[in-house]
């Protein structure tokens, strides 16, 4: 790990199409990035900016009311368990071609289901103000491994928290609030810094459904970076997109644990 992260640092400061040596360029190609030179690269930003911190967030909340229900006596749990999880079975690149075809605009499953009740169509993946959105709603579908770890930090939770509760007088709302969220702090907190550093990298979903369309608005980083390197062949710029993406996700992930330190509990640890 550490051999390609110092190789690419090193390619990141110098012009480079595979063909001959890199020629050294200094801080040329950051400065190109940051100036507007290297065109898509300010919209792939905030395309990712505008994707992480919408989705991460919902994924996080939606996983963990699932798994809430889930964990809950409800007849069938385990099929719901198995249907919750398989999106996560089938291959990333598969789940984007079914999608894509469910929202296509004119034969697409979905907008037949809401032509049945009378409701508008709508271009999920054509409108440069519908796409980012969809995509959401996708990786909302592909929450399985964050719930199923949510399921398991839930029924680590002892029952006679609860059943103390319950003699106290406390409903199901002082349950979730008082027990439920505090005693999951910790697999709140690692499915968060999970879910930034997944979305951040996101690449399949732009690469499959939307090419960076329309109108770049999809236009997600690691997609830039992939283009700028294997289509256009600027390993230089690609290596410093690459490590710019690094320094971002290393600089999410310390936040995330300076924040932990206040808002984590652990089992066992005694706070004031």
């Amino acid at each position: 790990m550490l051999g390609p992260l110092a190789f690419t640092i090193g390619l990141s400061f110098t012009e480079y199409s595979m063909v001959g040596t890199p020629k050294f360029v200094g801080l040329d190609n950051y400065v190109r990035l940051f100036t507007g030179k290297e065109p898509l690269f300010f919209d792939s930003v905030i395309s990712t900016l505008y994707y992480v911190f919408v989705s991460v967030p919902l994924g996080i909340a939606f996983s963990f009311v699932i798994a809430i229900l889930l964990n809950s006596k409800i007849k069938g749990k385990a099929f719901f368990r198995g249907v919750f999880y398989l999106p996560v079975i089938i291959p990333l690149a598969a789940s984007s071609v079914i999608w894509l075809w469910m929202l296509q605009p004119d034969f697409g499953v979905v907008n037949y289901i809401l032509s049945l009740f009378h409701l508008p169509k709508f271009n999920w993946l054509s409108s440069d103000t519908t796409v980012i959105p969809t995509l959401i709603i996708f990786s909302l579908w592909m929450t399985g491994n964050t719930m199923v770890i949510f399921l398991a930090g839930l029924q680590n939770i002892p029952s006679h928290l609860y059943e103390a509760l319950d003699v106290d007088g406390g409903n199901a709302f002082h349950k979730i609030w008082y027990i439920t969220l505090p005693m999951s702090s910790s697999i709140i907190f690692f499915n968060t810094v999970i879910g930034f550093v997944n979305a951040f990298q996101t690449f399949v979903q732009p690469a499959v459904m939307t090419q960076g369309g329309p109108n770049n608005a999809s236009y997600f980083i690691v997609y830039y970076l992939f283009k700028e390197g294997f289509q256009f062949t600027k390993f230089g710029t690609a290596s410093a997109v690459a490590f710019l993406l690094f320094l971002v996700i290393l600089l999410c992930t310390a936040i995330l644990f300076r924040f932990s330190n206040s808002m984590v509990y652990y089992e066992g640890q005694e706070r004031k």
